[in-house]
């Protein structure tokens, strides 16, 4: 006997109407297009390697605008009070 269990997700807008264009396309539910979906991730077995990253660039920024710790002076320059 096969149980199934309802469930909310929160999905993007996009994400959802490209998945209701295809559920239509196929003649099938979003439903089993999300069931299938996962179970080719979990089905997958390899494990994705992390991508090898070369050191981070540097730049010169030419000094500090504001002190972060400061929370009022933080917020003054990103509202442009400053």
């Amino acid at each position: 006997m096969v149980f199934h269990m309802k469930t909310t997700l929160n999905i993007d807008d996009t994400v959802m109407g490209r998945l209701r264009r295809e559920a239509a396309r196929q003649g099938k539910t979003m439903s089993e297009l999300v069931e299938a979906a996962l179970r080719l991730l979990f089905q997958s077995g390899t494990r994705r390697s992390k991508p090898k990253l070369g050191p981070l660039p540097t730049f010169r920024s030419g000094g500090h605008l504001v002190d972060i710790a400061d929370r009022d002076a933080l917020y003054d320059v990103m509202e442009g009070r400053r």
